[in-house]
């Protein structure tokens, strides 16, 4: 019988054993590489490692898995799976090209299926239709003038996302399980920190475009300057980049063969709209929609929005799960994303024991890929109810739930770091520097990078009043 594409992912997930960061380096890009193409692409869509963590990945494997939970039928295309596994790993390369184009033409064409639970959900194509679908209650958090205590909180922010990242680069796309046999309870930086992953690309790209346009921002414009400045992706940024180097703009450019729409990826970013928008979640949601379709769809882009809502009231909230609560009515009633995020924090509040509520949420999440938005929004809810707004105890919650932990770090951080600042031990390792490999950013000071945002940020709120 053919294995299901997620119960191959979830084989590969759990058997995984973390290579020891603290006796390998990572392999970032740099700034002057080649983005892979023609046989090197099929070889490392086949048979790759995350960068940071080195953790084994197989992006065609998991293209197969994200249509089935987006209500496809697969079949056919998992019947070819093992084939190119073992076609790869053999080398095979003329047979390998055939397998693959055949696994994409099988995705292509796949039938949705009948009364699959997907396509009962609202899919909303609009930032009209976002509006009118948002809970009544989003209307009771009207804006916050700008306070001088922002200047500081933006800058805690960058700090804590880009601690939060470092830390997590080291053990993402590992279990729980597997990381705690390797490294134990993890409550500290397992390397020295690096703050170079492929994350902060994209909010930083999208600074550039804000500082042009303001509130004329556009999708269109953001999809231009990932073309000019950013030479590769990974998951639907790679599809989002395909797509607009074909002259595919969005919101197009996120949905068009886009497998992964429902991905971290723009959930990973919404922080940069909570900053620009602080105390004015309803402004930060609209900046992720304009960022978010760029690169995905519909439930993607509902946690780009989640995220962007959760770092803008961060700005005047005192307690982590009282901002989750308000968090969610900027979540369009009706989506998929709602009745997940809904469904986790029904789970934790009816659990006093973490690890109780973790084997619980795992269990439902089990068939999404561990770079879906939905297992990481269970993990960054889940480390924020339990944390107790400690920003070491939010680390060592994220570890033990494994999956894309820099991401989850990076968003746990930023909101952690506006509401309450960074402890030395986490942000003296980091000093002031912000490494990237975008040609001409690629040694930045973080203290500017905050004096930037927070500036842009001012000068926005002002024009808006």
């Amino acid at each position: 019988m053919i294995k299901k594409a997620w119960q191959l992912e979830r084989e590969l997930r759990d058997s995984a054993i973390p290579i020891d960061r603290r006796k390998h380096a990572s392999h970032w890009y740099e700034s002057d590489f080649s983005a892979p193409s023609g046989d090197d692409l099929i070889r490392l869509f086949w048979n790759s490692s995350v960068p940071g963590s080195l953790a084994p990945e197989i992006p065609y494997q998991e293209m197969v898995q994200a249509w089935s939970n987006q209500g496809y039928d697969v079949s056919e295309a998992e019947k070819l799976i093992p084939i190119g596994i073992a076609l790869r790993a053999s080398d095979q390369m003329e047979a390998l090209r055939v397998l693959t184009v055949k696994l994409l033409n099988h995705l292509r064409t796949a039938p949705k299926i009948p009364n699959h639970p997907y396509n009962g959900y609202a899919q909303y194509s609009s930032w009209d239709e976002i509006v009118h679908a948002l809970p009544s209650a989003s209307q009771s958090f009207p804006p916050v003038l700008w306070l001088d205590s922002f200047n500081e909180k933006i800058y805690w922010g960058w700090l804590g996302q880009l601690a939060g990242g470092s830390f997590g680069t080291a053990i993402e796309g590992y279990t729980g399980t597997q990381i705690a046999k390797v490294y134990g309870e993890v409550r500290s930086y397992i390397t020295p920190p690096e703050t170079k992953n492929d994350d902060v690309l994209y909010e930083l790209v999208f600074l550039d475009v804000f500082e042009r346009m303001g509130s004329n921002i556009t999708s269109e414009e953001i999809g231009v300057e990932w073309i000019r400045q950013i030479p590769f992706g990974w998951s639907a940024e790679w599809v989002a980049l395909r797509n607009l180097s074909m002259g595919i703009f969005p919101p197009e450019s996120g949905k068009f063969l886009n497998f992964y729409s429902d991905w971290i990826g723009a959930q990973m970013r919404g922080m940069i709209c909570g900053m620009l928008a602080p105390a004015n979640p309803l402004e930060a949601i609209r900046l992720s929609y304009i960022d978010g379709v760029v690169s995905h769809a519909s439930n993607g882009v509902c946690g780009e929005m989640f995220a962007g809502a959760l770092t803008a009231l961060a700005f005047t909230a005192c307690d982590s799960r009282k901002l989750i609560q308000d968090a969610l009515n900027f979540i369009p009633s009706g989506s998929e994303y709602a009745e997940k995020a809904a469904f986790v924090i029904k789970t934790l509040s009816e659990n006093k024991n973490p690890d109780k509520a973790w084997s619980l949420l795992e269990k439902h999440f089990e068939r999404y890929n561990w770079i879906h938005s939905y297992p990481n929004m269970e993990a960054d809810l889940f480390s924020l109810w339990y944390c107790n707004d400690d920003f070491t105890e939010a680390m060592a919650l994220l570890a033990k739930a494994g999956n894309d932990v820099d991401c989850n770090a990076g968003l746990v951080g930023n909101i952690l770091g506006v509401m309450k600042g960074v402890p030395p031990v986490w942000a003296d390792p980091i000093g002031d520097l912000l490494e990237t490999y975008i040609k001409g950013k690629e040694r930045l000071s973080i203290k500017e990078l905050a004096a930037r945002t927070a500036r842009l940020a001012k000068s926005y709120q002002i024009i808006q009043q």
